[in-house]
Parts: structure tokens; C-alpha cells; sequence
């Protein structure tokens, strides 16, 4: 049998303004937004070519705001991550290259710790 992780819970203060950032400025797809309740807003954002999705909302997770860490995504080249994220105005550091890929990392607007990771060639 399979399990596939397809939704991770990411806690954000401002609903709009973290859309937002998810889709100008990463350049995720935007799935779905909806008022399921008074208490409860469903935003399904998902990364360009991703099985797995984020969500965010209002009543989604009692987490605070900007407590997710290690959220990360595999990219087949960093530095046009990098360089895509960049003209899109996002602050991201330089690329870092350890033993187990080359990385950037980022942050969106409550905290949330990000990594884009490209996995170092296999023998």
C-alpha cells in the first residue's frame, strides 16, 4: 500500500497576505479558497509539478504563527529557483552546496522556514 503526504498544515497570521506571498512570489497554484464556516477558511496552495500541498487559513491549525520549520522542496536546478525568486522580489540567500545538495532558504512573511533543495548528482 501507499502513503502519500499530500497537505501540510502551515500556520500564517494574515490569510490574504500569505496567499499572497505563496502565489506572486513562490509561484504556487492556487487550488482552492473557500469560507467553509464562519471560523473556517480552506486555502489549498500547491508548488508547480508537486503531488503535496499546503494549506492555510483561519480554524486550519492551532500552531502559531511561523512555528513551521524544515517545510522543503526538491528543485532539478537551484541557482533558476534562486534566480526566478529573486526577479519575483523575494529575499533568498545565495546558494549553500553541502554533500547532500545544494540549498536555498527563505522565509515567508510570519516566519515560516523554507528550504529548495537540489539533490547532488547520484553515481
Amino acid at each position: 500500500m501507499d502513503w502519500k503526504l499530500e497537505l501540510i498544515a502551515v500556520p500564517v497570521s494574515d490569510v490574504d497576505r500569505a496567499k499572497a506571498f505563496y502565489t506572486e512570489k513562490i509561484g504556487f497554484n492556487a487550488d482552492q479558497d473557500h469560507q467553509v464556516t464562519p471560523e473556517l477558511r480552506f486555502v489549498q496552495l500547491t508548488p508547480p509539478g508537486s503531488a503535496c500541498s499546503i494549506s492555510i487559513g483561519t480554524g486550519i491549525t492551532d500552531a502559531a504563527p511561523g512555528s513551521a520549520r524544515g517545510l522543503q522542496v526538491v528543485v532539478s536546478d537551484v541557482a533558476v529557483a534562486r534566480a526566478q525568486l529573486v526577479a519575483r522580489g523575494l529575499d533568498v540567500g545565495e546558494v549553500q552546496v553541502f554533500p547532500w545538495g545544494s540549498f536555498i532558504f527563505f522565509e515567508d512573511p510570519d516566519s515560516n522556514r523554507w528550504a529548495v533543495q537540489q539533490l547532488p548528482e547520484r553515481p
